[in-house]
């Protein structure tokens, strides 16, 4: 059945990475099918990526923003909706709501990306607990920073390590507590994430492994965490990193199936007609991948599915470059389940560590320090994730 909507623009919600770059790759293919965007912040484009190493670069928020919004409708002949929240999507209308607004589309993309997880802390200082997801968080934090000196860190996985680097090379004084015996858990063999914790411990950092955060309150020299072993540290302020969550919810009460992220099949059609998802909110064939290579390898299929002809997205080997310059670090990892074991191979930090299969096959790999410079080789090696 035609959609009566078909006047209608597409509607991307969403003004990260993922959508400005779905945007970007329709202009390539159609400079005129209408495009509206939107947003809950103001809509400036910049690099999340970039967010983790805006203390090294000395970067403000506004030096990290490439463009703000009324720049990218006119780079991109489209119209950006900012500081609008969705309140509800209907399906059977091909309409979103804004509140009491309706809006119309032909086509719907979410684009929307993931939630940091919250942890559920006690304490009177919860306030000075930041989480560091997007352009403007990042601008709360350099705020509130601010003439401070000492920064906690909940979580050691990447994004917890990222800024734990960053902040040093800002001349920051960093402490980083986690309830993993190891940094970056699940996502590195043991080897490679020792290697990983002495490098940034050589730069300065402290750790406090095995431990988790319960409380945080406030005292005259700044916010007092407590442990779970009944300990306390000191900081002036503290920054969450527990990782995040793909936004589902709203697109469940449309009726959208949902598991870890938003369903979708390999076009990124999720269960719903003329509803597409992609980037950090969406469950692609039981992948959710929050990494910029297969969300620009979705953007580019998408925009051909949206403007000509149905295409499936494919992703490749995909290695993840952890931006930890106290000990660089590329990974591949194996794919969940997958039958095999890791061999390591150690020099001081350097790490090569390569999974493979009983028969040999290398199916995933994690390199740190010199041996960095085998990733493009080895990516070469590992199966695709998505062929």
């Amino acid at each position: 059945m035609m959609n009566e909507n078909s006047q209608a623009p597409v509607v991307i919600i969403g003004t990260g990475l993922s959508g400005y770059s779905l945007a970007r790759e329709v202009r390539k293919l159609d400079k005129d099918i209408p495009l509206l965007l939107v947003t809950a912040d103001d809509g400036a484009s910049y690099s999340k990526p970039m967010l983790s190493t805006g203390f090294t670069k000395e970067k403000t928020a506004d030096a990290l923003a490439m463009a703000d919004a009324q720049k990218m409708a006119d780079q991109l002949n489209l119209q950006v909706r900012t500081f609008a929240q969705v309140t509800a999507i209907d399906g059977d209308a091909h309409c979103i709501h804004l509140g009491d607004e309706s809006i119309a589309y032909h086509k719907l993309v979410l684009a929307w990306g993931a939630d940091v997880i919250r942890l559920q802390l006690d304490g009177d200082a919860t306030d000075r607990v930041y989480s560091i997801n997007d352009l403007m968080d990042y601008r709360s934090f350099r705020e509130a920073v601010d003439g401070h000196q000492r920064v906690a860190i909940l979580g050691a996985g990447l994004i917890g390590c990222e800024f734990a680097n960053d902040l040093r090379n800002g001349g920051f004084e960093v402490d980083v507590i986690a309830p993993s015996d190891t940094v970056l858990p699940g996502l590195l063999p043991p080897q490679a994430a020792a290697a990983v914790q002495r490098g940034l411990t050589d730069g300065g950092v402290r750790f406090h492994l095995g431990k988790a955060a319960t409380a945080v309150n406030g005292d005259a020299a700044g916010v007092s965490l407590t442990l779970d072993d009944g300990s306390t540290l000191a900081a002036d302020i503290v920054i969450s990193a527990v990782g995040l969550r793909p936004r589902t919810e709203l697109a469940a009460k449309a009726g959208l199936e949902v598991g870890r992220g938003i369903k979708v099949n390999r076009q990124l059609q999720t269960s719903v007609a003329d509803i597409y998802a992609m980037g950090d909110c969406a469950e692609v064939e039981g992948h959710v991948l929050l990494y910029v290579l297969p969300l620009m390898a979705s953007a580019r299929a998408l925009a051909k599915t949206l403007t000509s002809e149905p295409t499936a997205v494919s992703y490749g080997s995909m290695p993840v470059l952890i931006k930890t310059p106290s000990c660089p670090t590329v990974v591949s990892p194996p794919a969940a389940g997958a039958q095999g074991e890791w061999q390591e191979e150690v020099d001081g930090n350097s790490v090569r560590a390569l999974f493979r299969a009983p028969d040999n096959t290398l199916l995933g790999f994690a390199v740190t320090g010199d041996y960095v410079a085998e990733k493009q080789a080895l990516s070469r090696e590992v199966p695709a994730i998505l062929p």
